[in-house]
């Protein structure tokens, strides 16, 4: 009797452990999502800055980019540019994003000061 009990407890355990392992890589909170086509944007979700969209356009627009751009907040801001875009071009685009915009601080120390 007790041997089962250490059996079911056991694959309990496992299958628990596999849970975790599999679904405990979640994702940020995704702030916006571009897709180009050849060059052209297709698609769009969230509220993307309005300089960085126009220049993310200009350089899919001259490179003929097909690709996702993706910024999620986590802890801090992530940009993901998929991996079919050569590492110059991500690099292009990781200059232009505002990370700034998103990484402000809510207190100013200037209103620290009695």
């Amino acid at each position: 009797m007790t041997d089962t009990f250490f059996k079911i407890a056991f694959i309990t355990a496992l299958a628990f452990l596999a849970y975790k392992l599999i679904f405990s890589g979640k994702q940020g909170l995704t702030l916006f999502e571009m897709h180009f086509k050849n060059g052209k944007l297709t698609s769009h979700k969230g509220k993307i800055p309005e300089k960085f969209e126009r220049e993310c356009k200009q350089i899919a627009k001259h490179e003929k980019l097909t690709c996702t751009i993706r910024a999620e907040k986590n802890n801090s801001v992530r940009l993901h540019v998929s991996a079919n875009v050569n590492d110059n071009l991500t690099q292009q685009i990781r200059n232009v994003f505002p990370f700034e915009y998103y990484d402000r601080k809510t207190v100013d120390n200037s209103q620290l000061k009695g």
